[in-house]
């Protein structure tokens, strides 16, 4: 859809639903950035959880201690959002996934005292980690995101406008790196093309490299 600030061109929306401790959506989320510098785009995050993903999978050994600490930055997230609106919430993501990602800073309460820091946010916000407060909410955001794009992926996850108006919800793109300038745009023309396209459902190939993020 397209929204219109006074004095100010139409913008194109892009949804996006984040967990911080995703290494794909970070770097989805930095060519969003980059195509908001060369397209009239507004990149606008929600949450996602990958521990309400996962919630029930058979997972390997090494992602369980993640499982369990990663609610605490998503339950942190939801409330900067609902105390302090939408960008709140765009800030904290970023100063989060910066330290999880490029700072190796961890899921536990010094990354979140920190990050909330970072972004002039209450300190008290990181005590929601640790509770349950916020999860009926978590929850709702989460199924908003993923549901529409059906139960056989994982993030990233964007809405994107379809024929008509309709949004329409995709798994990725996954990227190693994120380009930049042009590049990013024109990746964004061709992601609203496939959004366009009546009955596209899937492109994929095997990926070869982890997450880069420079």
């Amino acid at each position: 859809m397209n929204v219109t600030a006074p004095g100010r061109p139409a913008q194109t929306v892009a949804d996006a639903w984040i967990d911080p401790r995703c290494p794909w959506a970070w770097v989805t989320s930095r060519w969003l950035f980059e195509v908001e510098q060369v397209r009239s785009v507004e990149t606008r995050f929600h949450v996602m959880s990958l521990s309400v993903l996962n919630e029930g999978r058979e997972v390997p050994e090494k992602y369980r201690t993640a499982m369990v600490e990663g609610w605490g930055p998503v339950r942190v997230c939801i409330a900067a959002e609902q105390q302090h609106g939408p960008e709140a919430l765009r800030s904290l993501y970023i100063a989060m996934a910066t330290r999880i990602h490029h700072q190796k800073a961890g899921l536990g309460q010094d990354m979140i005292l920190a990050s909330l820091a970072d972004v002039d946010l209450p300190a008290e916000l990181a005590d929601v980690a640790q509770t349950t407060d916020c999860d009926k909410a978590l929850r709702e955001s989460h199924h908003a995101g993923m549901d529409p794009v059906g139960s056989e992926v994982g993030t990233p996850v964007i809405h994107v406008p379809g024929p008509g108006g309709e949004l329409i919800a995709f798994f990725g793109p996954v990227l190693s790196p994120a380009p930049r300038g042009e590049a990013a745009g024109r990746l964004w023309d061709g992601v609203l093309a496939l959004a366009s396209t009546d009955g596209f459902f899937e492109l994929k190939r095997t990926r070869d490299r982890d997450a880069l993020f420079d």
